[in-house]
């Protein structure tokens, strides 16, 4: 009989055990994985940024030489990311293709332009510096006229500031919440063993010494909890970065070790805390409140 009821409480010990590491693992992987989505917000955000081109026209009179050095000293801007030089003649066969007809043998002549395709680092894409660039290009006079796209920049941009204030609003609300699970998971393994508690503060012990196992075996199960949420946030970075290879998530080494750490840091922390203030809940219960 004493040994099947033994073997029965180490099955509910196990089980609780078990529960709360799959909270804590489960919590902290989510509060990881929103970790990482704020991290690469900007990096996404300044990726489609810098898809827009700002597209030169130049003017068919335009020297040789003129080209050469704005090609040159486009390349040679802070705002740069990278040019593209586009022909009259490769300009008129990717239209016509588009089209699907030789529009040129309609009209006579190639009535397109030469043009450079400007694509900007992202810190440069906003609406007022990008005006002024444009508006130092359109003063050579070589050059016809500056395109891009002015209304996709400016939402762009806005969408990018609605995103984070949100991002962080949804980060500050998801943390606490997974304060407060973590805690409920841990006081409810606590409570389980709320008579044995109470037992050893009658017979003498002190309160720290009381605290003291529950803590350590807390603080494990944070570890292990910790330790499952990283291995799981590994493997879905892992697999995004495989598949969004040009977003280089995996780029920031520095930004990714802080992430980690403080995942891990917080499985310890949380657990630690909720376990004190749930044992000293416990430990301030008279004997007959501990049945409510």
């Amino acid at each position: 009989m004493t040994t099947s009821f033994e073997r029965y409480q180490k099955r509910r010990l196990i089980s609780s055990y078990f529960s709360v590491v799959i909270s804590i693992s489960l919590v902290l992987f989510l509060l990881g994985m929103l970790g990482l989505l704020v991290l690469n917000t900007k990096k996404v955000a300044d990726h489609f940024k810098e898809q827009i081109a700002l597209t030169v026209y130049l003017k068919d009179n335009a020297k040789e030489v003129e080209i050469e050095q704005l090609k040159k000293s486009l390349a040679m801007a802070e705002y740069t990311k990278s040019t593209t030089y586009v022909s009259k003649e490769d300009a008129a066969e990717a239209h016509s293709e588009e089209i699907g007809e030789d529009f040129m043998e309609f009209l006579g002549y190639n009535p397109l332009q030469n043009s450079i395709d400007v694509y900007m680092n992202a810190d440069f894409v906003s609406s007022e510096q990008v005006d002024q660039i444009a508006e130092d290009l359109t003063s050579k006079n070589f050059v016809d006229e500056v395109v891009y796209d002015k209304p996709l920049i400016a939402l762009l941009n806005d969408n990018v500031k609605k995103i984070s204030f949100w991002v962080l609003i949804a980060s500050s609300v998801f943390t606490f919440i997974a304060v407060l699970l973590i805690n409920s998971s841990i006081r409810l393994a606590v409570y389980s063993k709320r008579f044995i508690i109470k037992t050893m503060q009658m017979v003498g012990a002190t309160k720290g010494f009381i605290r003291r196992p529950f803590i350590w075996q807390s603080v494990k199960l944070g570890l292990i909890g910790a330790i499952l949420a990283l291995i799981g946030m590994a493997a879905v970075l892992y697999y995004l970065n495989n598949s969004f290879t040009e977003l280089n998530l995996l780029g920031d080494v520095k930004m990714l070790v802080i992430l980690f750490s403080g995942i891990f840091l917080m499985g310890i922390v949380i657990t630690w805390i909720s376990t004190y203030f749930a044992t000293s809940r416990f430990l301030n219960l008279k004997t007959d409140e501990l049945y409510y």
